[in-house]
């Protein structure tokens, strides 16, 4: 008689642990932007790779102590609030070869929802200037209300941050 109450209470205890299960559909988008700056494509791909902090401006941390992206495959694009080792994972290199492409998974500032995000830049020599394209492939947890953020988001890193820090370098 005690193991049936003991197994009864089990059954209660489980039911009342159960959790709440909710659907979130599952999307794709894709966007892409460029922008056309002074300088060689290994100028252009060493300024878009390695400490990144002087155009990249979007971050977790109030002021990261290093944002890199370490361009080598399995190198992280990685944020360093402190030396305590906290910090932020945005994405991990997948495919390294300069100066032409860089490819990066991870959610860069989309954490905490179910998606996946790759992102790759190509990069094309025309004379003395470089073309970057952007591509984010996005899948999963994410609307169009988000794409359309994610794009605005590239236009600012592309065409109102990356290409004014490259111009003023190159000056």
């Amino acid at each position: 008689m005690k193991l049936l109450a003991a197994i009864g209470l089990i059954g209660l205890i489980t039911i009342s642990a159960r959790a709440e299960l909710t659907s979130h559909p599952v999307t794709g988008y894709t966007v892409t932007q460029s922008v056309t700056v002074p300088g060689s494509a290994e100028q252009t791909y060493d300024a878009l790779t390695g400490e990144i902090s002087g155009w990249w401006d979007h971050h977790f941390s109030e002021k990261p102590k290093s944002l890199r992206i370490e361009a080598w495959p399995g190198g992280k694009f990685v944020e360093e609030f402190d030396d305590q080792g906290n910090g932020a994972l945005h994405a991990t290199v997948i495919l390294a070869q300069r100066p032409k492409l860089l490819r990066m998974d991870g959610p860069l500032g989309l954490t905490g929802r179910a998606l996946d995000c790759v992102t790759t830049y190509e990069l094309t020599s025309l004379g003395d200037s470089t073309t970057v394209k952007v591509t984010v492939q996005l899948d999963g947890q994410i609307d169009s209300e988000w794409a359309n953020a994610v794009d605005g988001v590239w236009h600012h890193f592309l065409v109102e941050a990356f290409k004014p820090f490259v111009e003023k370098q190159s000056k």
